[in-house]
């Protein structure tokens, strides 16, 4: 079997039943389930949600986005082989340590497979919640050129690059394209204040002023719990984000979660902390892809200036890059996955066949 093969590279034609549109993303897609399926599973499951939540099963695929595009590779590698079994092993034992932390619950309620959530339906907070722990990439970009205030927090001079901030930055932005907020561009992924949020806090979806703080909170407690762990196995976590979202329980009540996945190399920067005491930077995370894309191509401002989003994406759809790219980041990814869970990483021989079996046996999802 090629390698090829074993990458999940198209996840949204699954024969799950579903009454709506899939939903895909870069790299999951979502299957929203018909009013009897829900009901039924979570009779069946016992899930600690309201009996008429909607909920979804939400497949991930091995593709690979960078500067907000799908990249592929020689040999018709359309994604990464393992990625997407890691970034799900690694965002369920971040899941699994709050709950035992006592933080927040996620929006998984099951994982049938390692590339499978069943989750429930929640509603977005329309905030890209960003932590940062060091001063690096577009915050050092912004720094160098004389930047100082950064999504309203005023930053110290002296700061050098790829050095420990005084603090924890919280440094949000948009999830998606808002309409009608003042000194907001409708744009996506735009950086906001947090005055900017206690300001229209229902327009970021937050039901009350006072959970902008809980909010806070959260994202605080997310990090230090993720920062601790990867600490004790030799990793430093630099950045990171974190999505929320508000879901009702069994009893009526409704509370804040986190959302989508958590603390993986997708969305987060993690270092080596032993190279990085001896003055180098070794990336556990998607950014050492970036920095290959970037030396990669003559021109990397295509990369990096919105502006050019339509020479971009020709970019990414007309270059096969090699293949040794992309197994870079598998070697990454399963690496730092295996480090942080204590459990190997297998390759799937069919990922597709296997999700497909195991909806239709254990959850009667597939006709």
């Amino acid at each position: 079997m090629s390698l090829a093969d074993q990458v999940l590279a198209v996840n949204d034609d699954l024969p799950i039943r579903t009454h709506l549109p899939v939903h895909s993303g870069k790299v999951r897609s979502v299957y929203w389930l018909t009013e009897a399926d829900s009901q039924r599973l979570i009779q069946q499951k016992g899930y600690d949600v309201a009996p008429d939540a909607q909920l979804a099963v939400m497949v991930i695929s091995d593709r690979l986005s960078a500067f907000d595009c799908i990249w592929h590779a020689e040999g018709g590698l359309k994604g990464v082989p393992g990625k997407g079994a890691a970034l799900n092993a690694i965002s369920n034992h971040w899941f699994r340590l709050f709950k035992e932390n006592g933080l927040a619950d996620s929006h998984i309620l099951d994982i049938p497979h390692p590339f499978v959530w069943i989750v429930q339906k929640a509603k977005p907070v329309m905030i890209e919640a960003i932590c940062r722990k060091y001063i690096t990439g577009s915050m050092w970009r912004a720094y160098e050129k004389g930047e100082r205030e950064f999504c309203g927090i005023q930053l110290p001079e002296g700061l050098g690059k790829d050095k420990e901030l005084p603090e924890l930055l919280m440094t949000p932005s948009t999830k998606g394209i808002l309409k009608g907020i003042a000194g907001v561009p409708e744009a996506d992924d735009v950086n906001i204040t947090k005055a900017d949020i206690e300001n229209n806090f229902a327009a970021f979806n937050f039901r009350r002023k006072e959970d902008i703080s809980h909010y806070e909170t959260l994202l605080a407690e997310g990090f230090g719990v993720i920062s601790k762990a990867l600490a004790e196995i030799g990793q430093i976590f630099v950045d990171t984000k974190f999505e929320f979202g508000y879901v009702t329980d069994a009893s009526g009540s409704e509370k804040l979660i986190y959302m989508d996945e958590v603390g993986t190399p997708d969305s987060s920067r993690i270092w080596d902390a032993a190279a990085y005491q001896r003055g180098e930077i070794v990336e556990n995370s998607k950014e050492g892809f970036r920095q290959f894309l970037l030396n990669h191509f003559p021109d990397p401002d295509i990369l990096l200036n919105k502006e050019r989003m339509p020479e971009r994406s020709a970019l990414a759809r007309d270059n096969a890059l090699p293949a040794e790219a992309m197994m870079a980041v598998s070697r990454t990814y399963i690496a730092i996955a295996e480090k942080i869970t204590g459990q190997p990483i297998t390759l799937s021989e069919n990922p597709k066949q296997e999700i497909i079996d195991v909806l239709r046996e254990h959850y009667g999802l597939v006709d």
